[in-house]
């Protein structure tokens, strides 16, 4: 990245707080050319790692570790301590494995993408670098096959990377081999779990198996095999080539450098951010993502996907770590940022989110496979009006009991919108079921459309076009609807713009 082009990203505000590592090619080199990959300083850690005689696995691994490098794709476990588990608990393993998680499942996420299609040869450099650590010479990238753009230049940047000896056998003549694969996905939210991950790789169905055994010992095709995702890779050859003290300026104490967010739902700007560990989420929110469209008020923000939770008003000043947000009951995920304002009902994301579990779960373990469905029916039995108080207590339960006794991170976390978000939004829950109205005015089950008699003028328009001949009265006569008949379908509420008369409630 040229010095005019960083001083012109400062000059914006968008950019203006953010601090790019991960994406720091996204948008300046032509991804389908590795020359120009190599003219930013491509692959120049790889051959320090390999020609420089210091750099033994285990330094390669120190570095790592020395920089606070946590897992980008959900879980933030440290990143050299799984490289260092994977070279020594079985030290003359006769075969090991690099492997990447490229699937990147959750709704509204799109980090690993952009790093893909725009900058592949950084994946490329890192998980070579990561099996001279372990002492692998074999790597899998586990890439959706949704992702079609960046399965073409991750098979093009991988075509030029061994026809520059930069990957198979005796590479910078250092007598080590590192071959990739790409092992494309069919969609499956479960496979993202590392186990389910491998087995899918195997060519079986994608389930998850028990841990202990972790996959530092017996992973892919049950050798020591170490699994990052793309965001994490892309740190890598930054970190070696800048060390770890220039990654620990950035980020917390226990979070350093920077985290990649792809900013959706009520917000002016949508899109992918890199902002350094410890940011606010106001700063994100305002700052970065220029605040809540027309003029609403921020309400909440999902992270971690359907496996996270919320974070209301109350906590809006919280820094953006690992720790602090699993501390009020929200986690950091692969890095999606959904916005909520005060359109938006809780019971009904809440809903929303189970919903994608339900569909997602492999239905290998009974207590995610049941009781999620079970959850959802719930939900659905509050947003429909039918919901009792006991069905809050219940609720709780059930989730409890499918965090504690789910097999995988998919069940131990489905859970979790639902009780944050009723941890925080306690008031709309007992709405929904004592006064049998949603405030947000979303759940249709709950709305009653009126025509307000003071505006109504008899036009008839509403009357017409309601489908269920639910609208009552004669031309230039105040109309009314039959509550019993109307299925809330809004069609009136669209034809009497012109007057305002209609309103639901």
């Amino acid at each position: 990245m040229s010095c005019i082009q960083t001083k012109s990203l400062r000059n914006t505000v968008f950019y203006k707080k953010q601090e790019r590592v991960a994406l720091r090619n996204c948008g300046y080199i032509d991804p389908e050319k590795i020359e120009q990959y190599i003219g930013v300083d491509g692959y120049q850690a790889l051959g320090m790692v390999l020609t420089d005689g210091s750099f033994t696995p285990e330094k390669v691994i120190e570095i790592v570790k020395a920089s606070g490098l946590r897992g980008r794709g959900g879980g933030g476990f440290s990143t050299g301590m799984k490289w260092h588990l994977a070279r020594t608990i079985i030290p003359d393993a006769d075969q090991k494995y690099v492997c990447c998680n490229a699937d990147e499942g959750d709704p509204g996420a799109f980090m690993d993408r952009s790093v893909l299609e725009g900058d592949p040869h950084a994946l490329i450099e890192a998980m070579t670098i990561a099996g001279y650590a372990i002492g692998a010479n074999q790597g899998y990238i586990y890439l959706r096959a949704e992702y079609p753009l960046a399965v073409k230049r991750l098979e093009i940047a991988i075509g030029q990377a061994k026809e520059y000896g930069l990957l198979g056998k005796n590479i910078f003549e250092s007598g080590f081999d590192f071959d990739l694969e790409i092992r494309l996905g069919a969609g499956a939210f479960v496979c993202g779990e590392e186990t389910a991950l491998m087995v899918s790789i195997e060519g079986n169905r994608g389930e998850p198996n028990p841990r202990p055994p972790f996959p530092a010992e017996k992973g892919l095709f049950g050798k020591p095999t170490i699994l990052n995702n793309v965001e994490t890779y892309a740190n890598i050859p930054r970190i070696i080539l800048k060390g770890s003290d220039w990654f620990t300026t950035m980020g917390t104490e226990k979070s350093k450098g920077t985290k990649v967010f792809a900013l959706g739902g009520k917000i002016n700007n949508t899109g992918l951010v890199e902002i350094p560990m410890g940011m606010t989420l106001r700063e994100v929110v305002y700052d970065v993502g220029g605040g809540i469209p027309n003029g609403k008020k921020f309400k909440a923000a999902q992270t971690g996907g359907p496996s996270g939770g919320c974070i209301s008003d109350k906590n809006i000043d919280i820094e953006i770590d690992y720790d602090n947000l699993i501390s009020i009951g929200s986690m950091m995920g692969s890095g999606g940022l959904i916005v909520m304002d005060e359109d938006n009902c809780m019971v009904d994301m809440a809903k929303f989110f189970l919903e994608f579990t339900v569909e997602e779960s492999c239905g290998k373990c009974t207590p995610c496979r049941i009781g999620t469905k079970r959850l959802f029916e719930m939900l659905e039995k509050i947003t429909s009006g039918k919901g009792e108080m006991e069905d809050l207590d219940e609720i709780e339960q059930l989730c409890r009991y499918i965090k504690k006794n789910s097999l995988c991170g998919l069940g131990q976390t489905a859970p979790n919108p639902v009780l944050s978000m009723m941890s925080n939004f306690r008031e709309e829950w007992v709405s929904h079921i004592k006064d049998k109205k949603c405030a947000a005015k979303v759940c249709v089950d709950l709305l009653e459309y009126k025509i307000l008699a003071d505006k109504c003028v008899g036009c008839s328009l509403c009357k017409k076009a309601c489908p269920v001949d639910a609208i009552s009265g004669e031309i230039k006569q105040k109309h009314v609807i039959d509550q019993s008949k109307c299925i809330k379908c809004g069609v009136c509420v669209n034809t009497c713009k012109k007057f305002g008369a209609i309103i639901k409630e």
